[in-house]
């Protein structure tokens, strides 16, 4: 993909004493997304001392450092440095495929989001499957990957209630996001399939399925196929 030029003037904002928020925008976007992305590889390729981690997040990267050895002021000056640095060519992303399956047993919230979005069941099978999904950044449990790219036609506000013990491998929407979970769990997502891909890997070089960046096509398979694979698994 061609050179893009990073943002100069993201928002930098201290967390606690170890670590620097640098915020490029409000809601999430690709162009926004595109920077915290750009931003996390050129501290990766060049990082400052004291750098511990970068953890992206849809509109931002979170820069940890070693407060003993530097501070707010000096890791802000090494990341304006990167900004201001050279044009960032940005790779192009791996895509990876998720076996989904909408069955009435599997889908338990598909009736309800198609009611509410005024379209048909089948109607919504296809507009979630023909989202243009990317990874924006992992969230709170292991391998939880937080895709952006859920058609506008299908959006909807988290449920007012949570419910208990969602099981793994639920796949979830609620406004523009979409996720696949990897624990049993509370969630107020709408639960519209479940999938019997391996999201986490157990391979500790690269312990989850997805990287930030990546994109993700949903492929949808029969309750016969989701049996079979999950068994499989």
């Amino acid at each position: 993909m061609p050179a893009t030029r990073l943002p100069r003037n993201p928002e930098f904002r201290p967390v606690a004493d170890h670590a620097l928020l640098v915020v490029f925008g409000e809601t999430i976007g690709d162009e926004a997304h595109a920077a915290v992305r750009r931003l996390d590889r050129a501290i990766e390729a060049r990082p400052f001392a004291g750098f511990v981690e970068a953890v992206p997040a849809y509109v931002s990267l979170l820069v940890d450092f070693d407060p003993l050895t530097t501070d707010h002021g000096a890791v802000e000056a090494a990341v304006r440095a990167l900004l201001h640095g050279a044009d960032e060519a940005e790779a192009e992303p791996a895509v990876r495929e998720v076996l989904v399956c909408y069955d009435e047993a599997l889908a338990p919230d598909l009736g309800a989001v198609a009611r509410q979005a005024g379209l048909s069941v089948d109607a919504v099978i296809a507009a979630h499957l023909a989202g243009d999904y990317r990874v924006y950044m992992y969230g709170f449990a292991p391998g939880y990957a937080y895709l952006a790219g859920v058609p506008e036609t299908i959006q909807l506000p988290r449920k007012a209630t949570p419910l208990r013990g969602v099981a793994a491998g639920s796949v979830l929407i609620a406004g523009p996001q979409c996720l696949v979970s990897t624990l049993t769990m509370p969630t107020g997502w709408w639960i519209i399939g479940r999938s019997p891909t391996r999201i986490l890997t157990e391979d500790a070089a690269r312990p989850f399925l997805f990287d930030p960046g990546d994109r993700v096509v949903f492929r949808r398979i029969d309750p016969a196929s989701y049996m079979a694979a999950a068994n499989a698994g």
